[in-house]
């Protein structure tokens, strides 16, 4: 799997699971249990969630799958990097520690490969980054980040960041073919700092798999449409896709399509079928 270089130091790979939606039902948690078993047992490692997922029954369940991994000696836990957020409500300095405290209860870790703040909240940015600091400090996160931040959010995130600690190691955000408008400022501007982009719902929540110009053009490189649109996310350069599966198909066919290069034509036929952003566009939350 390839990876991307964190600007705070280490590694995360390109592709990787979401989990929203997870954890709301009981009568599903043995079949979403199971399939994040099959991930990892399939070459998955980074695995995102949410304390919002399900309340922390995301969370749950994917600490009852990561359990059953070690234990049975499928993967170290040194090879996964496993991302969780904390509520805007709750990312005060004393409530983002606590949260952060819950979140490794359920998930059963001693610490987080990377914590963001899920979106802007009444929290002033100083108090969320100063309680990021502290848990960096006491190793219950390696890294921290921020998810739904825009350009001028993240310019405020950096003068509020200053150089008391790490700054910004990631930035999540939906992006994808149908919603292009990160890719016109504020994808550059990560770049240009070496944060990655992190996805999110890549393949508009399964939508582009239904996409028939999407279609005909996979069918032309012996793929389906939703690989195809979840190829050319993780293409450009600075950009991890966490797209949700369970089913046992779609595990693999997400994972395959890490392995797909797509060339200069195939770029420009995609870009004919969802033109890039030509102007500055709000950003689109899910």
């Amino acid at each position: 799997m390839r990876t991307l270089q964190l600007p705070t130091g280490g590694e995360m790979p390109v592709l990787g699971l979401g989990t929203w939606r997870m954890g709301e039902d009981a009568k599903r948690r043995a079949d979403e249990v199971k399939a994040v078993r099959e991930a990892i047992a399939l070459g998955y490692r980074l695995i995102d969630t949410a304390e919002m997922y399900g309340e922390g029954g995301a969370e749950t369940v994917i600490g009852q799958a990561i359990g059953e991994a070690l234990r049975a000696n499928d993967v170290r836990r040194d090879e996964l990097f496993i991302v969780s957020k904390v509520y805007p409500h709750n990312a005060s300095r004393r409530g983002t520690r606590d949260a952060c405290e819950r979140s490794l209860k359920r998930l059963g870790l001693d610490a987080l490969d990377l914590y963001l703040l899920h979106w802007r909240g009444s929290h002033p940015l100083r108090e969320t980054v100063a309680a990021m600091h502290s848990l960096v400090a006491d190793g219950r996160i390696a890294h921290w980040g921020v998810s739904n931040f825009d350009v001028d959010d993240m310019e405020e995130l950096e003068e509020a960041t200053g150089a008391e600690g790490p700054g910004c190691a990631a930035n999540q955000v939906y992006l994808s073919l149908g919603e292009r408008g990160p890719e016109f400022s504020l994808l550059p501007w990560q770049r240009e700092r070496g944060i990655p982009l992190m996805a999110y719902s890549p393949i508009d929540q399964g939508a582009l798999a239904e996409d028939d110009g999407l279609a005909e053009l996979a069918a032309r490189l012996g793929v389906t449409a939703a690989q195809l649109a979840l190829a050319a996310v993780i293409a450009r350069p600075g950009v991890v896709a966490i797209p949700k599966a369970v089913r046992s198909a779609h595990l693999k066919e997400n994972l395959a399509a890490a392995e797909l290069k797509l060339d200069a034509a195939t770029l420009a036929d995609l870009d004919r079928l969802h033109p890039p952003p030509r102007r500055k566009t709000p950003l689109a939350m899910i």
